[in-house]
């Protein structure tokens, strides 16, 4: 919960959720605060995804007059409080309630369970976290059971996504700047996972990532996955907004993992990203319906790689972000 809590030193902090929902539909909730900006700062985003039918997306980007980080207790329990609205709650035993009700929108679940980013770390950055770096992403639960109820009004909401059980997936950035450009992935099917985050960052491209399945437990992180001048010997990485793909490759002495992930280019829906100055629209470009091809490869200190792992991830998530995202700040929302 320590990384989890608000940091009263960045500029803005953004919360997400991602709810695999009964019907195959997913939930993106966004409660995100930039706390110098006078043009749209407080922000709770509602995207409501069919399965297999973005265009038929429920949004709607809620500028609230007000949103308050308010810390409980010693343990970092604190809440998102909405005036009007309601709030998103986490515990100290990192279960969370989320009570939200608008005239387009209502939802309230309360989590039953949570899954950390790996038995060694809690959060993907490890040690990194306690650098003064000028962007930090935490992922505070892999997948979190979630009772939930959801109320859509005029909208033709499936009956098993009114009420029911959910998987979440909850993570935040919090920082002084959001990234010149980026790339999110997330994908979770029983036990088996795969979470990253990177991009371009302090001059240099850097990632964070995780794969998660019974038997293996695989992170990578600076040193190994950055680029410097574009020149790495452990990462490459090709993100294609045109093709809608994306290619990750990186290495350590002893293990390495590959990443072909594709969406279809109807499938995505755009976000308003977080900078000093406020919200800008249309600055993320998101698809639920994304595949990804996973190898896995081990070695001895001076062996050829042997693939030990082939695994594949299909409803997956697949955000280009700012730079990598040439729609950036246009009216048209693009699919």
């Amino acid at each position: 919960m320590e990384h989890h809590a608000p940091h009263d030193s960045s500029v803005f902090e953004g919360y997400y959720s991602k709810f695999d929902l009964p019907s195959g539909a997913h939930l993106a909730l966004i409660i995100c605060k930039v706390k110098p900006a006078k043009d749209r700062p407080d922000m709770v985003s509602f995207n409501y995804v069919p399965a297999g039918s973005a265009h038929k997306t429920f949004q709607k980007e809620v500028w609230v007059d007000r949103l308050d980080m308010v810390t409980f207790g010693k343990d970092n329990d604190f809440g998102l409080e909405i005036p009007g609205m309601g709030y998103a709650r986490w515990h100290a035993d990192s279960t969370t309630e989320y009570s939200l009700d608008h005239p387009d929108f209502s939802f309230h679940g309360k989590t039953t369970s949570r899954t950390p980013w790996s038995p060694d770390t809690d959060t993907p950055e490890a040690l990194l976290v306690k650098l003064p770096l000028p962007l930090h992403w935490h992922v505070q639960s892999l997948a979190s059971d979630c009772e939930f109820s959801m109320k859509i009004p005029g909208y033709d909401l499936p009956a098993s996504d009114r009420s029911g059980k959910a998987v979440v997936h909850q993570e935040k950035n919090w920082a002084q700047s959001f990234p010149a450009a980026h790339m999110w992935l997330q994908a979770r099917d029983g036990d088996r996972g795969f979470c990253a985050a990177g991009g371009q960052i302090l001059g240099l491209e850097a990632f964070l990532l995780g794969y998660r399945s019974k038997d293996l437990n695989i992170d990578f992180r600076p040193p190994f996955a950055v680029r410097i001048a574009g020149l790495s010997p452990f990462m490459s990485y090709t993100s294609n907004w045109e093709e809608r793909t994306f290619e990750l490759s990186v290495q350590s002495f002893r293990q390495k993992i590959t990443l072909k992930a594709k969406a279809p280019k109807g499938s995505f829906f755009s976000l308003s990203a977080p900078f000093p100055e406020g919200h800008r629209p249309n600055f993320l470009g998101q698809s639920f319906e994304a595949t990804y091809e996973i190898k896995i490869y081990e070695s001895g200190w001076f062996g050829p790689w042997k693939l030990v792992r082939e695994d594949a991830f299909e409803g997956a998530s697949l955000e280009f972000g700012a730079g990598y995202y040439p729609p950036r700040g246009s009216e048209e929302r693009f699919h």
